[in-house]
């Protein structure tokens, strides 16, 4: 039983520091929203028709969601004798590198931030911020234990039916 867990332990943990990781490169990649500050202090946003609130949930998207086909991947080939701790770590890790990605990319900023406001903004003398980065679609949580957990089962039933004696007609003796 040991073993078991500390397959689950293991792979929970991993794909946490995975989390970390993924929220650093996030924050490096995403463009950030032009918000401007108001004559009493507040931000609100400058651009209403700005495409950087999406591209921030695309870019986690994209990054959650390769991790966890790569996750997903290895752990498959990785873990032949322990498959359900490493399934339940595969989704518990997931859930838990999701939530890491969006903290840690949401509370430390890398990377030249730089926000690009209209014209007529910058002309008027509005004070221009880069806003920080955060989800507008919840959503794309899923990605990571959605796609690393349906990789791990799509390969396991390859592998399955690849093995399975019902692959050949009449058990491989051929029709009598």
């Amino acid at each position: 039983m040991t073993r078991e867990v500390r397959a689950f332990a293991v792979t929970v943990l991993t794909l946490a520091a995975l989390g970390v990781a993924a929220g650093l490169l996030w924050s490096g990649l995403t463009p950030r929203a032009p918000y401007q500050v108001t004559e009493q202090g507040t931000t609100v946003l400058a651009d209403p028709t700005t495409q950087a609130l999406i591209a921030a949930d695309g870019w986690f998207a994209v990054i959650t969601g390769g991790l966890g086909l790569l996750c997903g991947g290895v752990a498959w080939f990785a873990a032949r004798r322990w498959m359900l701790p490493v399934l339940l770590g595969l989704c518990a890790g997931g859930v838990a590198a999701a939530f890491l990605t969006l903290w840690v990319g949401s509370t430390f900023t890398l990377g030249a931030v730089t926000v690009e406001a209209s014209p007529a903004l910058t002309a008027a003398g509005t004070k221009v911020v880069p806003g920080a980065l955060h989800l507008t679609a919840k959503g794309v949580m899923v990605a990571w234990p959605l796609l690393a957990v349906g990789f791990f089962g799509l390969l396991e039933g390859m592998h399955g039916y690849r093995e399975s004696p019902l692959r050949e007609p009449y058990g491989g003796m051929g029709p009598v």
